[in-house]
């Protein structure tokens, strides 16, 4: 709260220089309401009371209220964008001019398919890809992560950024970006809301708001006829505050900030999006395309047990395996050496004198030869089996069937064999490597089904493997040996089938489908083609933050459809808690419908206007902090804000009226 207190004070000159009509006319509500302030602040000079002018004043504080709402959520992002400022300095850039020559330019001069170098300590000039070299690049003046990463010509991880900084090494880059149009540049405008436009959702319901606009206009225009027939016509101050209190102020007040804030929360969460109309369809999605690896398990198998075949004993066969593991410096390995040393309850080293035989893809296998003339081998099935037979030995049934189980449970069979001097060799165990589901995935997919979200697993696993796993994960479908070509006709199937879909991606490869996606999410240490395809960029390159993505849209939608439900339901409410009190003078017979009993006519409606600008300071933090978003089906989501918002839209006024009509009473000339 004192934060946000402190934005507002920040905020407070941008919200005077937003009461420009030039800019309130692109809100017509809020428009509305500054025609009517001024009306009634001439009024009021011509003709001044406490009444006029008190009304008047709270008239423009209602349009400053509305302004200050969303100068504060423009604040946060400005904060973000000069902290990205601070990145984009003019640096010195060594452009290659032919073969090695080189000269020396301003990265402000560098154009498209420019080749420059950047060594160790040397800021990247500007937005690229790496076609020469390997290096580590820090990166966290972008991603907020200390961690440094590396980026490699060829593959999906050469794109480089303008503005992260070398730490070894030396790499050629060619410039993707125009000046000006850098991926800092883009982040700068999109945080700042310069380059934010409304969304079909927001053009809908502020066409919605214009009609509820002019309905009450033409229903407050037909008063002074009416009230005519008893002598007394209302006067032009009473008209214009009772239509501004009628008129949908609230929501009109609060939807520039509640979309700001939307993007803001994703910027919170270091995912930048290119529109707003990325965020709402994230709201809307209804099926998910979720790569296996990186996304719904870890990044690499891991070994989950060892089975004894041949006789072998339990603790001999785990103690073989870790020995065979200890050069093997692949994830898989380490994972052996992890698991295996759990088992034993002790760490050890190769013994003396022995020679280690490193894990390379040829081979396909590691090991270890001791000293005594033991050899130890582990590796794949074919090739342990290759061994054996080659050093004497025979692989038994048992082997066989016991990697057919692993291979039918979706994992992958690894064999120990082991041959001692003068012997030959056997096979001792079979280690099950498994794709390992992420803690809390299972969780987090039964949260999307009942939301109603179908999930889809994409691997370029068999059959066999995909389904194992996305049994173990939970989710609804799965698209094994997977192509791109593949990931595009699912992506248009669902979008025949009336569904939108998210996905995302990190390759050259992956750019059809991310551009075809209705929220494609491309990861930030992915390709530039990946990066222009897609209509978010998640700037820690993690694939699950697509669900969290999910659910920032439907927080948004879910934030926008409450406040718009209170506010039409406190502009009701509104409606019979004020004509009765304004009118019961003229027609008593309205005295029974004054159920508010407020002090008099001019009360009533001042405390209304009062109550009309409070209301929009006093729902400035949901707006910006959302409304809590709860997993459920569509139709328990209604029911919920109806009872919440609805049933408190119309009850809020009556109390909220009364309680400042007791204040106002106190007044003179009230």
């Amino acid at each position: 709260m004192n934060n946000l207190i402190a934005t507002a004070g920040a905020s407070f000159p941008d919200a005077l220089r937003k009461l420009n009509p030039q800019h309130l006319f692109r809100a017509p509500v809020l428009f509305v309401v500054w025609i009517g302030a001024l009306l009634t602040t001439v009024l009021s000079c011509i003709h001044p009371s406490v009444f006029s002018i008190s009304v008047a004043v709270w008239l423009w504080l209602t349009i400053l209220f509305a302004n200050l709402a969303e100068a504060v959520a423009e604040g946060r992002g400005k904060a973000q964008a000069d902290t990205l400022r601070k990145t984009r300095t003019t640096t010195m850039a060594r452009r290659l001019v032919t073969g090695s020559q080189e000269e020396q330019v301003a990265s402000a001069d560098l154009r498209l398919d420019d080749r420059v170098v950047v060594e160790a300590g040397e800021v990247i000039p500007g937005d690229g890809d790496v076609i020469e070299g390997m290096a580590t690049v820090d990166e966290s003046a972008i991603t907020g992560e200390s961690a440094p990463v590396v980026r490699e010509a060829g593959g999906d991880r050469c794109a480089v950024t303008g503005g992260t900084t070398v730490l070894s090494d030396r790499i050629v880059v060619q410039i993707t970006s125009k000046p000006g149009e850098t991926f800092i540049d883009r982040m700068i405008a999109l945080v700042e809301g310069a380059a934010r436009q409304k969304t079909p959702n927001e053009i809908a319901l502020g066409i919605l708001l214009i009609v509820l606009t002019i309905i009450f206009v033409l229903a407050v225009a037909t008063i002074p006829p009416f009230a005519g027939f008893t002598g007394e016509k209302p006067t032009v101050i009473v008209l214009v505050a009772l239509l501004v209190c009628l008129i949908p102020t609230t929501i009109g007040a609060l939807l520039s900030a509640i979309g700001i804030a939307g993007m803001d929360r994703l910027v919170q969460h270091n995912v930048l999006a290119m529109s707003g109309r990325a965020v709402e369809a994230a709201g809307d999605v209804s099926t998910l395309l979720l790569d296996k690896t990186g996304t719904i398990t870890l990044g690499n198998r891991q070994a989950s047990e060892i089975l004894p075949v041949g006789g072998a004993h339990g603790t001999d066969v785990n103690r073989l395996a870790y020995l065979s593991s200890l050069a093997d410096e692949t994830p898989e390995g380490r994972s052996i050496v992890d698991w295996a040393r759990k088992q034993l309850g002790e760490y050890a080293e190769a013994p003396t004198d022995s020679v280690a035989v490193p894990f390379t893809a040829q081979t396909r296998m590691s090991g270890v030869d001791l000293a005594d003339g033991t050899e130890i081998r582990k590796g794949a099935a074919g090739a342990i089996r290759k061994w054996v037979v080659e050093s004497g030995g025979q692989v038994s049934d048992d082997v066989t069937s016991k990697s057919d189980e692993i291979a039918a449970a979706g994992g992958t069979p690894l064999v120990v064999a082991a041959r001692d001097a003068g012997q030959p060799a056997r096979a001792v165990g079979v280690i099950h490597l498994k794709d390992i589901v992420k803690p809390g995935m299972v969780e987090r997919f039964a949260e999307l089904r009942r939301m109603g979200i179908r999930t889809v697993m994409i691997t370029g696993d068999n059959p066999l493997t995909a389904k194992a796993i996305a049994a173990e994960a939970g989710v609804d479908d799965f698209l094994a040996e997977a192509t791109p070509e593949d990931k595009m006709r699912l992506i248009k199937e669902e979008q025949a089938g009336g569904r939108l879909v998210a996905m995302t991606g990190d390759g050259t490869n992956d750019a059809p489908a991310l551009a075809q996606a209705d929220v494609g999410v491309a990861m930030n240490t992915g390709t530039s083609a990946a990066k222009e395809a897609g209509n978010m960029v998640d700037l820690d390159s993690d694939p699950t933050k697509l669900i969290d993505i999910v659910a920032i849209g439907k927080q948004l939608l879910i934030t926008r459809g409450a406040l718009t439900t209170f506010s039409i339901a406190n502009d009701l409410a509104k409606y019979f808690a004020i004509i009765p009190a304004m009118f019961v003078p003229l027609y008593p017979g309205l005295s029974d419908l004054n159920v508010m009993h407020l002090s008099s006519p001019n009360s009533a409606m001042l405390s209304a206007v009062i109550f009309n600008a409070l209301v929009i300071v006093a729902l400035v933090p949901l707006a910006l902090k959302g409304v809590r978003y709860r997993p459920m089906r569509a139709d328990q989501m209604l029911a919920r804000n109806l009872l919440i918002y609805g049933v408190g839209g119309i009850i809020t006024p009556f109390i909220g009226i009364k309680l400042i009509d007791l204040v106002v009473s106190l007044f003179p000339g009230l």
